[in-house]
């Protein structure tokens, strides 16, 4: 589920992006640019797509303790990057006249590639994002994590056209509020797998291995954090039947670190 949630974002900004870049070119009667949008697009998504084939690539070049250091330091900067990413969008009060302006400046200067590059980078930086925030919650993915990627990039272009045509009032603040906070609990709790792997790894001191251990004894029970609720809980919010203290630890310090960041950028 949380990769629905991860594509649907990350597909809205790009797709808002473009959008408000198309309603600029049209309103300042450049229509003729609008060509360049398009061939940005193509090459911002050839370029995402290269990037994770690279990404993938590298990451499976690793095998056993290096495969695992190398998916917690994932998962950790992941979720990191989550933090940031979701203060960064909140900042943005005024993240349409940006665009607007730096439409202007390339236009201005009757450059067509200013136009191109600024597309093209637009939807690579929201696709790199992508490609590491789902190699970081998709760990082992079955097929239904998959569909719920590719279904978070349909219903982002949809809700974007929707928005862009104006054919509904789509509430974005409260989407992206929403959205925030649960990629907040996804990012604490990707946080604490990522200190798991390390402690795995031998990276990490583990201290305490459980500070509590609720999970039933057989692993096909729905409440086990690889049975069907519970499995559906981890890969959401990081539900850990028996966490280590490091990773209690880090789980509450993330948690509370993302809902400051997101309140102080939002509401000043």
């Amino acid at each position: 589920m949380i990769s629905f949630v991860i594509t649907f974002r990350e597909t809205l900004e790009a797709a808002l992006i473009v959008g408000i870049i198309f309603a600029y070119l049209i309103r300042t009667n450049n229509e003729d640019y609008k060509r360049y949008v398009n061939f940005g697009i193509v090459a911002g998504v050839a370029a995402s797509l290269i990037g994770a084939f690279v990404f993938n690539v590298i990451a499976g070049g690793f095998e056993g303790t290096a495969e695992e250091i190398f998916e917690g330091v994932t998962m950790v900067v992941g979720s990191l990057l989550i933090i940031t990413v979701v203060a960064w969008m909140a900042n943005k009060k005024n993240i349409a006249d940006e665009i607007r302006e730096k439409v202007d400046v390339a236009l201005s200067s009757g450059s067509a590639l200013s136009l191109f590059l600024l597309v093209t980078l637009s939807i690579l930086r929201e696709g790199i994002e992508t490609v590491i925030f789902l190699n970081a919650a998709m760990k082992d993915a079955g097929l239904l994590q998959v569909f719920f990627a590719l279904a978070g990039i349909l219903v982002g272009v949809i809700t974007g056209y929707v928005v862009y045509k104006g054919l509904s009032k789509v509430n974005l603040k409260t989407l992206f509020n929403a959205s925030s906070v649960l990629l907040i609990l996804f990012s604490a709790g990707l946080f604490a797998h990522g200190i798991h792997e390390l402690q795995e790894a031998g990276v990490l001191p583990v201290i305490i291995e459980h500070v509590w251990d609720i999970n039933p004894a057989s692993e096909t029970h729905l409440l086990h954090e690889k049975g069907l609720i519970g499995s559906f809980l981890k890969s959401l919010f990081g539900y850990n039947g028996n966490p280590s203290l490091i990773e209690v630890l880090s789980y509450v310090l993330t948690l509370i670190t993302g809902v400051f960041i997101w309140r102080r950028k939002s509401f000043s």
